[in-house]
């Protein structure tokens, strides 16, 4: 075994992602575990381990633990997709890495994409092994798992970190079509306890199964290939569903699961990743955006006068711009008592929303505030079109003190810790189709 070293980059927030590089490149590539990971035991894996070394003769191969798992600090709550997004961002840096390939299977896709939207000047190319945007059935996606298979999942993290629970995982997945080979089986039960403690596991299943980055596709201006099994047609539809969202995706099949399978991947990865590109001439880019104004603010500004509502506003505007550096957001424009915000990251758009709401009250005002996260069009470097309209009007249709957003920030924001009430179908002036909000409720 040889023993390759690892080092570790500290987040703001005080927590250490272990992290390796292996290979000269000359491309950079980025490999995001699915589920179970650990830089150090993923070389010895038979599979993915086996792949991983073929690529480091053409690419810098670079990995890192996610937080709560492998090597990276243990004792911290599990990432959401936003977090693990940001966390990847401090490994590139920590790394030199400027615009990498980003690679990944399955779930392992998902922070790959978002990363790709939200910053899109950073990212060469995308290489998803069997796509999955999101876990579970839906009627618009038929090829997630049913509640049978979750159910079989749960019992199976019963067994978590025993060396049984490798052959119950793979009856599993057996079940939803995905073969594991008997040398993976035999050693997934080690390897699950080098991933993370069952708790942890359980609440990185839970965040997986209510993520969906469908919404997110669409704005992926990055070449994308997406490759999957030859031997399976359920699995050749569902990713010719996610080639279909995306801008710039192909389609290549591989024959299925087996010791005969690394030379066709990399066969279909090295043309993929042969030709330089130049960087993006971007015109789009995928964000959220934040509109907050004061509530009831004509009848207060006749309460006070024009010289104290100069007062009241200038202490408004000091409290909402002491939080959009706090939560990482970008000032767009400002209109009378209203702010226009835009963040890379939604969950730090509603906290920062719920900070100023919090603030502002000892003002003797409350505020209302709307999320909404899509692709915005870059208009002298500032985001702009339907997004932006939607945005505000998701905050118009918002009381006091509430911040609304809509169905697709809370479908980004599973496992941030935020709760939501539903508050239904809406139709938003000017904009077409009928919208579904819910309140933030912590």
């Amino acid at each position: 075994m040889e023993i390759r070293d690892t080092r570790y980059v500290k987040t703001p927030d005080g927590v250490y992602i272990a992290y390796q590089t292996a290979g000269e490149g000359p491309i950079d590539l980025v490999w995001q575990f699915d589920f179970l990971g650990n830089v150090d035991l993923i070389w010895e894996d038979p599979g993915l381990g086996s792949f991983l070394d073929a690529l480091t003769a053409f690419c810098r191969v670079i990995l890192h633990d996610r937080r709560g798992t492998g090597l990276s600090s243990r004792n911290v709550p599990p990432p959401n997709l936003e977090t693990r997004v940001s966390d990847l961002r401090l490994v590139l840096d920590a790394v030199g890495s400027d615009r990498p390939t980003l690679a990944g299977a399955m779930e392992g896709g998902a922070p790959n994409v978002l990363h790709a939207a939200t910053d899109p000047e950073r990212v060469r190319s995308i290489v998803w092994f069997e796509p999955m945007p999101r876990v579970v059935w839906t009627p618009d996606f038929p090829w997630g798992v049913k509640p049978e298979y979750f159910e079989r999942d749960q019992r199976d993290l019963d067994l978590w970190g025993t060396n049984e629970y490798g052959a119950a995982s793979a009856e599993t997945e057996a079940s939803g079509g995905h073969v594991l080979l008997p040398e993976e089986i035999r050693v997934r039960g080690m390897q699950s306890r080098h991933t993370a403690t069952p708790d942890v596991a359980r609440e990185l299943t839970r965040i997986w199964y209510e993520t969906d980055v469908r919404g997110v596709l669409p704005s992926v201006q990055a070449r994308t290939l997406l490759i999957t099994r030859e031997d399976a047609s359920e699995d050749i539809e569902a990713t010719e569903h996610v080639a279909s969202l995306m801008p710039d995706a192909a389609v290549a099949t591989v024959p299925g699961y087996g010791p005969d399978m690394l030379d066709p991947v990399l066969d279909v990865i090295r043309p993929f990743l042969g030709v330089e590109l130049p960087a993006p001439e971007l015109d789009t880019i995928l964000s959220t955006v934040l509109f907050t104004d004061i509530v009831g603010s004509t009848e207060k500004q006749a309460s006070l006068g024009d010289r104290g509502w100069k007062d009241l506003v200038e202490r408004h505007h000091a409290i909402v711009r002491e939080s959009l550096q706090t939560w990482r957001g970008v000032e767009n424009d400002t209109a009378g008592d209203g702010f226009y915000a835009t963040f890379d990251g939604p969950a730090r758009a509603i906290r920062c929303a719920l900070e100023v709401a919090e603030r502002v009250r000892d003002l003797g005002v409350e505020i209302r505030a709307g999320v909404h996260t899509g692709e915005c069009e870059l208009i002298e470097s500032k985001c702009a079109g339907l997004t932006v309209s939607i945005g505000a009007r998701v905050a118009s249709n918002a009381g006091a003190s509430e911040v609304l957003v809509s169905q697709t920030v809370k479908d980004l924001v599973a496992g941030s810790g935020l709760g939501f009430e539903d508050r239904g179908e809406h139709e938003l002036k000017g904009v077409p189709e009928s919208w579904h909000l819910y309140r933030v409720v912590g």
